[in-house]
């Protein structure tokens, strides 16, 4: 097993990948939470200041489980003037997953 440390830089660099963002801003994601079990670490990473956070999931084998969860209480139909301080690329990644998360309300 690997330590929580790991397990939560892990996180945020497949975050950022998945959603390629350049490795210079990756310093904007930050840990709000992290709970170990023998086999895998679960990870919230979110961007400071902002309400929004993503779940992954981080196996012993250093892998990540590609089905992660975007949580906000803020949705896509809502003004998104709160991500111009942020890079364009993780705005863009926060603006598209809130209007993704609405789509799925929508859905129900």
């Amino acid at each position: 097993m690997f330590s929580q440390t790991e397990a939560e830089k892990l996180a945020i660099d497949f975050l950022g990948n998945d959603w390629e963002i350049p490795q210079a801003e990756h310093e904007w994601f930050t840990i709000r939470n992290t709970k170990g079990d023998p086999n895998w670490y679960i990870v919230e990473v979110g961007i400071e200041g902002y309400p929004d956070y993503w779940i992954l999931q981080v196996y012993d084998t250093g892998e990540c489980d590609p089905c992660y969860t975007f949580v906000s209480p803020l949705s896509g139909s809502q003004d998104t003037d709160d991500l111009q301080e942020l890079p364009e690329s993780i705005a863009n990644m926060i603006s598209f997953e809130r209007n993704s998360q609405m789509s799925q309300t929508a859905k129900v």
